[in-house]
């Protein structure tokens, strides 16, 4: 029983989820409206995006690396895809704009793969130029302009629900989103990924150690490759999401996301320096992120602030990643005096 006390306080997930209780029982005591059931669908609802790009994130993060094109790589993977199909006018479900956005995510997740993996680049250099290369095709080459009016299979996506939650004493209702289910889906495919592939455990190898991951039998070379497609596909199908339930395609809406989420996920724990972390930390600090965001108003704080709050969260986040990477540098350095002092 002591024993796994001590375990449990020694994870960061215990931690940021006491944060995320106290925080409801403050919101809840100053406003009386947290934990009512149609303001929990809308946080549940306004996860769905931040969530799908904090796989991806998280998983890139995990390998060692820090990737800032996501945003910008799902905007346009997006809007050629609603481009597309605005322009030849689709009247079709929600399978073909899924299927369309997954293989231009994947595309331009391979570009990501080929400098990285192949060329062995810097990923945060690398991502932050074609961060620039993505938003410069999608307003120059494609000339973007916002789409008010998306196919209606993308529309009746975005609006299809789950189930409606009411508040008895306002009377206001929240829809839950079909999307919600993809999201699920993503954690779980993620999961098993990670914990049950060699994949999943050549990523944490990579970032704790490349040179020892190779040496160790992985194929570096493949699984950098392989990770950034599957998160431009992830990213993309975030993006699409975004679009279906805003009823309109705006190529500039999710640009500048990215520090809000990585920021959620080095929150949740998750080793800035690679090789360490959980998806159970990464959707906790995710959540933090989102209540953050969406809640402060119930606080009575004025918007202007949210800003404020989400970088401190930031700095907050990325002290505690080096102070545990460094608490296991200091660790590692004083195991390996001892063992030379015998």
């Amino acid at each position: 029983m002591g024993l796994n006390l001590r375990k449990l306080l020694k994870r960061n997930e215990f931690y940021i989820s006491l944060v995320i209780v106290l925080l409801s029982i403050v919101i809840e005591l100053r406003s009386g409206q947290f934990f009512t059931p149609n303001n929990l669908v809308d946080l549940l609802s306004a996860l769905i995006v931040p969530g799908l790009f904090a796989i991806g994130a998280f998983m890139v993060i995990i390998s060692g690396g820090i990737d800032v094109s996501f945003p910008a790589l799902a905007s346009l993977s997006v809007y050629a895809t609603t481009r597309i199909l605005t322009d030849t006018n689709y009247q079709g479900g929600i399978l073909l704009p899924i299927l369309m956005v997954l293989g231009f995510g994947m595309l331009l997740g391979a570009f990501n793969g080929l400098f990285i993996a192949k060329l062995k680049l810097p990923t945060m250099i690398i991502t932050l130029g074609t961060s620039s290369v993505f938003k410069g095709i999608m307003q120059g080459v494609l000339n973007s302009t916002q789409i008010a009016k998306i196919p209606d299979g993308m529309s009746q996506f975005g609006t299809n629900a789950l189930f409606i939650a009411k508040n008895q004493e306002s009377g206001l209702t929240s829809r839950m989103p079909v999307a919600m289910l993809a999201l699920l889906a993503a954690l779980v495919i993620a999961y098993f990924i990670l914990h049950y592939t060699m994949f999943g455990r050549g990523l944490f190898a990579i970032g704790g150690n490349e040179a020892s991951a190779y040496r160790a039998g992985f194929n570096v070379v493949r699984i950098k490759f392989v990770l950034y497609v599957a998160v431009g596909a992830i990213s993309s199908l975030a993006g699409l999401i975004r679009v279906c339930m805003m009823g309109q395609c705006h190529p500039t809406n999710m640009l500048g996301m990215e520090m809000m989420i990585i920021a959620g996920v080095v929150l949740g724990g998750t080793a800035i320096t690679g090789g360490a972390g959980s998806l159970t930390g990464c959707m906790l600090g995710t959540i933090l992120i989102v209540i953050v965001q969406n809640s402060l108003i119930l606080l009575g704080v004025p918007t202007f602030w949210q800003g404020f709050f989400l970088g401190m969260l930031i700095i907050v986040g990325t002290g505690i990643s080096a102070t545990q990477v460094l608490r296991n540098s200091n660790r590692l350095t004083n195991k390996k005096a001892e063992e030379a002092s015998r």
